[in-house]
């Protein structure tokens, strides 16, 4: 009896100093910065796509995990309906004609002299449609919301994180060379 009392203890030593090791080394915490304007990409008398970089750094003091990535533009018909907005992410350095994210680590602070950063490109595609061209749709242009959502994992189970920024029409009109309507 007292064997299997030793046995126990020593048990829930491990796994005391266990977790103690785990939290003085500390979790993943990823942050995006999404300061960078939207620049054109492409343009043709149909469509548009423009880019925007998002950085993303490791605050925390253990390696993560980005699993996943999706560029959500908000652009309803019943909003607008002469411009069709599809969305993709996109890793620097890495792309990919199959739309499919490739999962892709960010080192924990102090490594790789104090900065390890992943920069993804959120592309959005505008099309004009309704038998518009490209000009004539984006003259009377609104803004569109974008949801920029990744997948993330580190110590912690996997989750989904998402930021939001907004691509104005002010915005669109200058990249694209339109003078937008006075509606």
């Amino acid at each position: 009896m007292e064997i299997i009392l030793w046995i126990l203890v020593i048990c829930l030593a491990v796994y005391v100093a266990g977790r103690l090791v785990l939290a003085c080394l500390g979790k993943e915490d990823v942050v995006v910065d999404t300061t960078a304007p939207f620049e054109k990409a492409q343009m043709d008398a149909q469509s548009i796509v423009l880019k925007k970089k998002l950085t993303f750094r490791n605050e925390g003091g253990s390696c993560a995990t980005i699993m996943d990535a999706i560029t959500r533009p908000q652009l309803p018909y019943e909003q607008y309906d002469a411009i069709e907005a599809r969305g993709k992410a996109e890793r620097e350095g890495a792309p990919r004609e199959d739309d499919y994210f490739e999962a892709v680590l960010i080192q924990k602070k102090g490594d790789r002299n104090g900065e390890d950063v992943l920069h993804i490109f959120a592309e959005v595609k505008l099309t004009a449609r309704k038998g518009l061209s490209l000009k004539d749709a984006l003259t009377h242009m609104v803004d569109v919301p974008i949801d920029f959502i990744w997948m993330e994992t580190g110590r912690t189970p996997w989750h989904y994180r998402k930021v939001r920024f907004t691509l104005t029409a002010e915005e669109i009109a200058q990249i694209a060379g339109v003078t937008l309507a006075k509606d």
